[in-house]
Formats: C-alpha cells, structure tokens, sequence
C-alpha cells in the first residue's frame, strides 16, 4: 500500500486559518478527503495521513471523525497543547482513538527557545507512554534547536517534516546538509520526504534541482527511515499533487524494489502499526 504520510484538510475559515496569506491566496476554499482521494489515485496512492494545520482543540477531533468516515486516511497527526499543566491526560484522552498516530505543534512560528522549554518537553515525553509519535516542522535555521531537543527525548520516535525545511530558493544546502546529518545520527527521528517544491521558487523549480535534497536525506538516513508525503494542498501553490510527488518518485524509482516500496508506503505502515 502507497502511503501519502502529509495531508492537510480544513474547511476554510479566515478567522481560523489566518496563516494562509495573499500569497497563499488559491488556499482560501474547503479542502476535503473527496479532493485528494483522485489525485492520489492518478499516481497510485492509496491512503494518506491527516496532519494538524491549526493549533485548536476542535481540529483533531474533527480530523479523526474525517479518518472514521474516509477509507483514504489511514490516520491523523493531530494537536494537544502540549504546555499545559494537565497535558499528559490531554495526549491520554486523545490517544484513545485508533487513528491518532502522533502530535505536532508549528514550532516554525515560535521563538527559538520553544523546543527547550520545561512545559513543552514535560509533554512531549507524555507521547512515548501512549506510543504516539512527534512530528517536528522548523525552519533549517531552527535545527540545531531540534537536534537538542530529539536527544533530549531518545525514548520517543520523532518524524522530521519537510525535510527541515531547507531554504531551496536562495540556494542554502551546505549547512542545511550538515545540520541533517546531525539529525540522522539520531536513531529515534524519521525525514519525511516532503515540502520541497514550496521551499523553492514556486514557479521556475525543476524536479533536477530538488533532486540534490532527496538524495542527500536518502544517504543520511537511509531508505529505512524515510516517508514520502505531497503537503497537498499546499504544494499546489508550487505544482500538482502529481508534480509533487514525481520529485521523490523519480529517485525512488531507481532504487531496488524493497526500498522504493519502503519509502511509499512500507516505513509508514510499520512506523505507526497500520494494517496493510
């Protein structure tokens, strides 16, 4: 089974999604399971995984009544507030559904301290007890912070987003390397092969420029620890959910059959102990 491990779903609100500015303009409309499901089909995906795109207590829940009504979500990344004092019983209660596989809390848009913070570790380490994992979105400048913080935590398993978020449209990739390396040294952290096409020039990106980043998560990690995923429907601000995807697909299509399928779908399955 083909596993798109990063989708997002919202009926669209301004209120509510005030983080989708005039540049992310063509993002203002409901995005539901029905929308991606044939986009997923043309390339041969089967199922994705719902992640959190606001930090509200009503999200998660909604997204897993989504995932209970839609064969195509096999499960949900979803939001508890992590720093409250009572945080352990919130991941507790939310981990009572089947389907919640993990957390995330948009740690791009916080100061550079947050990763470290007593209130927010005390509830990060409450997910390992639930076997839930953590899904880490910075930007490239925030990953020594990250790296601090996964080997602060080595009993929970951690999911990079986007790759760290490498700054592709002004051309940084040495130091984005060496900070990656730094994290795939950490047993316990997954890289999600994702988000490329909108860290890059959104028009004029090319499939060979991109190629660079796959390959260099693929050496450091290893076809073992990494997910593919399309962050529709973001990236299509960028490209088409099939553009997206044909940057990874591309590369791993060249790769032994066993580690191509890995990536697609076989590392997802086995992270989160889905049925295949």
């Amino acid at each position: 089974m083909r596993i798109d491990t990063h989708q997002h779903f919202w009926r669209y609100d301004p209120r509510e999604y005030a983080w989708i500015d005039g540049a992310l303009a063509p993002l203002r409309r409901d995005f539901l399971p029905d929308d991606s499901a044939p986009e997923m089909a043309r390339v041969g995906f089967h199922a994705c995984i719902a992640v959190q795109a606001r930090q509200t207590a009503d999200e998660t829940p909604w997204l897993l009544q989504l995932a209970d009504t839609h064969r195509t979500i096999a499960g949900v990344i979803g939001w508890v507030d992590l720093q409250a004092d009572d945080a352990r019983e919130r991941v507790r209660r939310a981990a009572l559904h089947p389907k919640l596989l993990g957390l995330r809390h948009v740690v791009q848009d916080e100061p550079g301290d947050f990763l470290t913070r007593p209130a927010f570790l005390r509830g990060v380490r409450s997910l390992a007890e639930f076997g839930l994992t953590y899904d880490v979105l910075i930007y490239e400048r925030q990953m020594p912070a990250a790296l601090e913080f996964v080997r602060t935590c080595p009993e929970l398993r951690f999911v990079l987003d986007h790759v760290g978020k490498p700054d592709i449209r002004h051309g940084r990739f040495d130091d984005w390397a060496r900070q990656l390396k730094h994290l795939a040294g950490c047993a316990n952290v997954t890289c999600k092969l994702s988000g490329l096409v909108t860290e890059a020039e959104w028009r004029t990106w090319t499939p060979a420029a991109l190629r660079p980043y796959v390959e260099t998560a693929a050496e450091y990690f290893s076809p073992e620890r990494l997910l593919v995923g399309s962050d529709w429907p973001v990236c299509t601000v960028a490209g088409t959910f099939a553009s997206t995807m044909a940057v990874v697909m591309e590369v791993v299509d060249t790769w032994p059959a066993s580690a191509r399928d890995a990536v697609l779908g076989g590392n997802a399955a086995r992270l989160w102990n889905l049925p295949r």
